[in-house]
């Protein structure tokens, strides 16, 4: 059994009120939450800090929402909180920011974790395209051992291209993850690590505590929503495929 949580708060500072801005007329929130029900995990749950969201996400035939504290200092911990009190061995993770996620995507997450029971934790990345700026701190990238498992993430160009040949190949990382259960409930409980505190990436929590991460490279291109200039672009592309 699997299922999806999607946190979702209030408080943005970059984009105040982000799950509840609209995009071509339906709340981002329900934009993210269409997508995810179109894959083929078992349940959609939204969890959320705000009665805005939730009296939403009540408007969606077959999505489940739940309110948890506004005090949840990330999203995985919000995440975490809501699959304590499920019985599905397998939970997404896909972050309320992401209303283009492609649902091929989340079921290649569910697959790869029923297939291979000694994965604890997955998640995914793509290519950069030509043209972006992999110096942006905002684009995580990660490295992968020849197994497809991350050696780290970092926001920096990572691997460091030192006598600036070329031909480097840098992946950015995509925030959505899978998780068993048993590990998702370990991985709550740690405290913040060390490089997780540096970088601000809290997937290094795992990395630091000697859990291998899989990562699922993709063609997906992901198009997060965190500021006014993300909405604008996000507008363009939901009106280009309507």
């Amino acid at each position: 059994m699997s299922v999806i949580v999607i946190p979702a708060r209030m408080a943005s500072t970059r984009l105040p009120g982000k799950p509840i801005r609209k995009i071509k007329g339906v709340p981002m929130i329900l934009r993210v939450a269409e997508k995810c029900m179109k894959a083929g995990a078992d349940r959609v749950i939204v969890a959320t800090d705000a009665k805005e969201i939730l009296e939403i996400c009540e408007g969606l035939d077959g999505l489940e929402s739940t309110m948890t504290a506004d005090d949840i200092q990330s999203g995985t911990d919000r995440v975490a909180r809501v699959a304590k009190f499920v019985n599905d061995d397998i939970i997404i993770n896909v972050q309320g920011d992401e209303p283009f996620i492609d649902p091929a995507l989340i079921n290649a997450l569910i697959t790869d974790l029923k297939d291979n029971p000694e994965v604890m934790m997955n998640t995914a990345a793509c290519e950069f395209s030509e043209g972006e700026d992999v110096k942006d701190p905002n684009s995580v990238k990660v490295v992968l051992d020849k197994n497809g498992f991350a050696l780290y993430f970092s926001r920096l160009p990572i691997p460091y291209d030192r006598d600036g040949k070329g031909g480097v190949t840098y992946y950015k990382h995509i925030g959505i993850y899978g998780f068993r259960k048993s590990w998702l409930m370990q991985f709550a409980q740690m405290e913040v690590s060390d490089m997780e505190n540096a970088e601000k990436l809290e997937q290094l929590r795992a990395l630091e505590n000697g859990v291998k991460i899989k990562v699922l490279k993709t063609d997906y291109k992901p198009v997060s929503v965190d500021t006014e200039e993300d909405l604008k672009k996000a507008e363009e592309i939901m009106g280009r495929n309507d």
